[in-house]
């Protein structure tokens, strides 16, 4: 998902998308630890999926920038 798209959701949405990424993640590694994982490259997109939500919710902590939802 783009920053874009991500900017047009509200906070408790970034929260519950960013801890299904981090379940999907954890999922992803087991997988690769039991050499079932089928898509190597699923953990990286995961990551920086988790990365840009983690950056999306600190802006909106320090105020750099607002959600849509209470603009």
């Amino acid at each position: 998902m783009k920053t874009a798209e991500l900017r047009t959701l509200s906070v408790e949405d970034l929260k519950q998308k960013l801890e299904d990424l981090a379940d999907e993640l954890a999922n992803l590694r087991i997988q690769k630890a039991t050499h079932q994982l089928t898509n190597p490259n699923r953990i990286g997109e995961v990551r920086k999926d988790i990365a840009r939500h983690k950056t999306l919710l600190s802006e909106y902590e320090k105020g750099i920038s607002q959600p849509k939802s209470e603009s």
